[in-house]
């Protein structure tokens, strides 16, 4: 085809003659800079260096705060191909994970001048290097949260519940996270105008929490 003299053709063999040179150089294709279409090409070939990568480097207690030689030296290949980096000590975590009281918890976390367990970042960071959100659903029986990709409207978001959801959505009854903890309770923000009404076009923001109605 490129030889016809297609000019999207020819483009295409032109990238993927760089991403092999990039390859036998040693690198990673994470290390490219791409644009929307190279993007799409890339994702066509299914390389496992063009995954997202985050390196969790597990280090002593008492270098979580500044890292060491070793941090930085992880960061530095990190820095090269576009890859995060965070610190946890696994150690401190199975210590955490011990411990079942919340203010017991917390007291330890501050006695190592933390503010949260390492796990908790880690979940952030991924969910952000995946572009992913959550909401929450919440009725008399239980409340859930679910992963969604940042963007999806209503309709989507629903759908991750089931396909018959998303095929049926009528609308979305939102209420946002900040709300819901200013007010107390489900109750308290409706009553204080807190509730919307959305529609089809509604893009979930992280921490929505949603009731869905849809139709029979």
């Amino acid at each position: 085809v490129a030889r016809s003299g297609d000019k999207d053709a020819k483009k295409a063999v032109e990238f993927f003659e760089t991403v092999v040179s990039t390859l036998e150089e040693g690198k990673s294709i994470r290390s490219m800079v791409l644009n929307e279409d190279q993007d799409i090409l890339v994702k066509e070939l299914n390389l496992i260096t063009a995954k997202k990568v985050l390196y969790v480097c597990n280090i002593d207690e008492a270098s979580l705060e500044k890292g060491n030689a070793y941090v930085d030296k992880v960061k530095e290949i990190a820095a090269a191909e576009n890859a995060g980096v965070i610190m946890i000590s696994a150690q401190l975590e199975a210590d955490i994970a011990e411990l079942e009281d919340y203010e017991e918890r917390k007291m330890f976390l501050e006695d190592a001048g933390l503010k949260e367990p390492g796990v908790n970042k880690l979940i952030r960071e991924a969910y952000e290097l995946l572009n992913l959100s959550t909401y929450f659903t919440a009725g008399v029986k239980e409340v859930r949260a679910w992963t969604i990709l940042k963007g999806m409207t209503a309709p989507q978001a629903a759908g991750v519940i089931h396909s018959d959801f998303e095929k049926k959505f009528i609308r979305a009854e939102v209420i946002k996270y900040k709300d819901f903890v200013e007010f107390g309770s489900e109750s308290g923000a409706k009553e204080a105008g807190k509730l919307s009404a959305q529609g089809k076009e509604y893009i979930v923001e992280n921490g929505d929490i949603m009731h869905f109605l849809t139709g029979a």
